[in-house]
């Protein structure tokens, strides 16, 4: 048998093989050759490792940059670890996200695994539970959070970071449905403390948790309050400017006027000149000719 082996070889060795360049109106290459066992093939592109009766081949190309294993080789591989991925790397809250997780080979080649394969948990974060088929439900949040998920497969676990999106501004614990963003009951407040409720005053200086919150204050600094006051305009006996602050971007200011104070009496002041300077807005009413006039300020915030 060793010496059919040998005879084999020598007539392999006695045929050497070299090819002719092959090209078309895109591409060219140039002639490759080959030694007795088909150990190599090279081109400008390309470089082939071959054997001989197909025992084995390695195929590489440099750019777009691919590995590409023939024969006995390419049922070779050692898997080192699995892989955990969700796209995009995001879930709002109280929504799903689909997990998927690959087996990555020592050659950086992945092999899919069924999601209901791979045995799947939450490490931390806000998330209320993975389904068998891998489906990741976030909990509320106040704001974007992490969050980090795990799945388990043929004796190798990967991890992955998740983020839970704050979407939903007025849900989380005892602050929801209050009106109010819960952000910014947090911010200021922690977690399920009483003193960030709509109606509560908490720094005494008469303009409660909810006001505050539209205009833009902070509510446990007494100092940090909507000012407004109504002053002449020189050499303008029919008018009055009104000046106001803070003033921010993302708000809707609209002035009301009345003579009376009375309910129902109050209406839209139209034709003002608006003027901002930094966060202190200036409106000029042009008609005020009456005895008395009063102005209030409503806020809009989105």
């Amino acid at each position: 048998m060793r010496t059919k082996c040998l005879i084999l070889c020598t007539i392999a060795c006695a045929v050497s093989a070299h090819g002719t360049p092959r090209g078309s109106a895109n591409y060219s290459l140039a002639t490759e050759t080959t030694d007795c066992g088909g150990t190599r093939a090279t081109s400008t592109s390309y470089t082939h490792d071959g054997s001989a009766g197909l025992i084995a081949g390695l195929a590489t190309v440099a750019s777009p940059a691919e590995t590409a294993k023939a024969g006995y080789i390419g049922q070779i591989y050692e898997i080192t670890s699995l892989a955990v991925n969700a796209s995009p790397a995001s879930v709002d809250e109280t929504a799903t996200r689909q997990l998927a997780a690959w087996q990555v080979f020592d050659d950086a080649s992945y092999l899919a695994v069924a999601a209901t394969s791979v045995g799947w948990s939450v490490v931390t974060g806000p998330l209320t539970g993975i389904s068998a088929a891998g489906l990741a439900t976030a909990g509320p949040v106040y704001q974007d959070t992490a969050a980090t998920v795990q799945g388990s497969y043929a004796g190798l676990t990967g991890l992955f970071d998740l983020t839970a999106r704050n979407v939903l501004p007025d849900n989380f614990g005892s602050y929801a449905g209050d009106g109010l963003d819960d952000s910014w009951q947090n911010q200021y407040f922690g977690l399920n403390n009483p003193n960030a409720g709509p109606l509560m005053d908490p720094d005494g200086d008469g303009q409660n948790n909810q006001f505050e919150f539209t205009a833009g204050l902070i509510p446990t600094d007494p100092a940090s309050r909507f000012l407004l006051r109504v002053e002449p305009v020189a050499g303008q006996p029919g008018q009055k400017r009104l000046i106001f602050s803070p003033r921010f971007d993302g708000r809707t200011y609209n002035i009301l006027t009345s003579t009376t104070l009375e309910p129902g009496s109050w209406s839209t002041l139209t034709g003002g000149i608006v003027s901002d300077n930094d966060n202190e807005r200036s409106v000029t009413d042009p008609n005020a000719n009456e005895s008395r006039k009063f102005y209030r300020v409503e806020i809009h915030k989105p």
